[in-house]
């Protein structure tokens, strides 16, 4: 497939991403020529680890590739996202528990698909160009791909703040988040990769890392914390209007781009994954509930048509005013009972 390159080199199982044009979108195709490689080296004893990486300087992957999504769902298909997204987050749960480390490489922009397949591994490498962010409620969809599970286990409530405001990660930043382990400049990607193939050790990793240069978020944690605690949209929308600081201001003119129903139902999830057991399945059950109703009874059609298709950036968001009823939020979220989404082989 010209869209990746796989094979194995040494003790190395190689993922490289070579869609530099298209900022190495995942299409469908590519996500399942991952997951058979996946299958097939966790039984290869010669394989040690894994490592993805991707073509280019801009982008280690900036997303899915939704053209195809936008146009089977504008006819009124909704099967192949549903398929598309039930088979991408059973590709992020066999990273996330893969038995051998993963081993990623995140240069430049690593978005939303891009976080599910280079931020679930063993060894997450950032340089510095990286930024990582989840930006989904910006085109009517939430977090997903298991980018919950991260948020909900980021620092008080910086998964709220990264998850509605869609804020994009330096370096340093990802590293305090949870999405990323080690800073090393990019010039030395090719060597420490030519000896991870060599030897499959990935220690050598936090050898070479180095102090990211400084990030943003951390000095920002006592406000995130205090004005993004609420249960609700609502009531973050509330705290952050009263509290009339350069921080608020911000965050306020963030999230007035963003689709409400999506930012709800974000807040909604990381309060019900901080509530129970966390883990990697568990977030992405919650996440499908939403992604299978997103074309049908959610944001997403309009936020491609106005973000991507258009390039108008005028989305006609439902509940415009901001004002999410408690049932909109329950019922993007309900169980869909035979339509759940399994981690089964099938």
């Amino acid at each position: 497939m010209s869209d990746i390159d796989i094979r194995v080199t040494g003790s190395a199982g190689r993922i490289t991403l070579t869609r530099e044009k298209a900022l190495n979108a995942l299409s469908y195709d590519m996500c399942m020529a991952i997951d058979a490689a996946l299958k097939d080296w966790a039984q290869d004893d010669a394989v040690k680890l894994v490592v993805i990486d991707a073509a280019g300087d801009k982008a280690f992957c900036a997303g899915g590739d939704i053209a195809e999504l936008y146009a089977t769902g504008k006819a009124g298909d909704y099967g192949y996202g549903r398929t598309f997204w039930r088979d991408e987050y059973r590709l992020n749960a066999r990273i996330f528990e893969y038995p051998k480390p993963v081993v990623s490489f995140l240069q430049g922009f690593t978005m939303g698909g891009g976080v599910g397949i280079g931020c679930h591994g063993t060894h997450r490498v950032v340089c510095e160009s990286s930024q990582i962010s989840m930006p989904e409620a910006g085109i009517g969809l939430i977090p997903d791909v298991g980018g919950t599970l991260i948020l909900a286990l980021a620092p008080g409530r910086l998964g709220e703040y990264l998850g509605l405001t869609a804020g994009r990660m330096k370096a340093a930043d990802a590293i305090y988040a949870g999405f990323a382990d080690h800073y090393i400049p990019k010039e030395k990607w090719g060597g420490l990769i030519a000896a991870l193939e060599q030897d499959g050790n990935p220690d050598i990793l936090a050898e070479a890392a180095e102090t990211a240069p400084e990030g943003t978020l951390e000095p920002m944690q006592s406000d995130i914390d205090r004005l993004f605690s609420g249960e609700t949209l609502g009531d973050i929308l509330t705290d952050l209007n009263m509290a009339q600081s350069e921080f608020s201001k911000g965050a306020q003119k963030a999230l007035l781009r963003n689709s409400p129903l999506s930012m709800a139902c974000t807040a909604e999830i990381l309060h019900r994954l901080r509530g129970a057991t966390l883990s990697i399945q568990r977030a992405l059950d919650l996440e499908y509930r939403f992604t299978y109703r997103s074309m049908e009874k959610g944001d997403f059609l309009e936020g491609i048509r106005a973000q991507i298709i258009d390039k108008d950036r005028q989305p006609k968001w439902q509940y415009a005013d901001r004002i999410v009823p408690a049932v909109a939020v329950s019922q993007m979220l309900m169980p869909l009972g035979a339509d759940t989404l399994t981690f089964e082989e099938e």
